[in-house]
């Protein structure tokens, strides 16, 4: 099944199916930022932090919060992309198995199981 692709990631709702937050995608729990487009939520969180001052000098107090709970989810987006880059960067290496540990496995599954006498 093909991704909702966006502008700073992916979205992990079907395409058939409505989202409420179509053009506040910050919000929405099913976006899963990509880490490459950090810079650009950066410029968006900051322009979101302008515009919230904005907002408060104008007195206009629903916007304050409409803009606050936008960047609420422009900060959730970035702690998600740190999270996944320090989960990238924790990588196990489980190393290859040898010859002759293979070997060992498959003489293993070879043997007969054991009776089970009374």
């Amino acid at each position: 099944m093909e991704k909702r692709k966006l502008s700073i990631g992916t979205c992990g709702r079907a395409f058939s199916t409505p989202c409420v937050h179509e053009h506040a995608r910050l919000r929405c729990a099913m976006l899963r930022p990509d880490p490459a487009e950090r810079p650009r939520l950066l410029d968006i969180r900051d322009n979101l932090t302008d515009r919230i001052a904005e907002a408060g000098r104008e007195g206009w107090p629903g916007e304050v919060e409409g803009l606050g709970t936008s960047l609420a989810g422009a900060e959730d987006k970035l702690s998600q992309m740190d999270a996944a880059t320090a989960r990238a960067a924790k990588a196990v290496d489980l190393g290859m198995p040898t010859s002759n540990q293979i070997a060992g496995r498959a003489i293993d599954t070879q043997r007969p199981p054991p009776s089970s006498a009374p």
